[in-house]
């Protein structure tokens, strides 16, 4: 798909381009971030338990999230716990978005060509 005013790329109506980010294919990250989108802040146990993934598994694709810049992470505590909190940066929104568009048309692609 593209754009004529832009090789390579298409924009999607709310100023994404729409493009595939492999860094969503790869374990719960795309579930993760699809969680977060909708929310500030979450915390950590929250996540894991709603994306049915391990605290390593979380930890390793949240790690890898938060380098890429897609992710902002914040710890503290509540009473003595120490806590994580976890939420997507607007590069890592505007990311998601444009992947997600990339999905809608592959699968309008593929259903078009049926």
């Amino acid at each position: 798909m593209t754009a004529p005013d832009a090789p390579g790329a298409d924009t999607a109506s709310d100023d994404a381009v729409i493009d595939r980010h492999p860094i969503f294919e790869t374990g719960p990250r795309l579930a993760l971030c699809a969680l977060l989108q909708g929310a500030d802040w979450v915390e950590f146990g929250t996540v894991r338990d709603l994306i049915g993934a391990s605290d390593s598994a979380v930890s390793k694709h949240s790690r890898t999230l938060e380098d890429a810049g897609y992710l902002e992470i914040r710890k503290g505590s509540v009473g003595r716990r120490p806590r994580t909190w976890l939420r997507l940066s607007p590069p890592g929104r505007t990311a998601l978005r444009g992947h997600l568009a990339w999905l809608t048309g592959l699968r309008n692609a593929v259903d078009g060509s049926q």
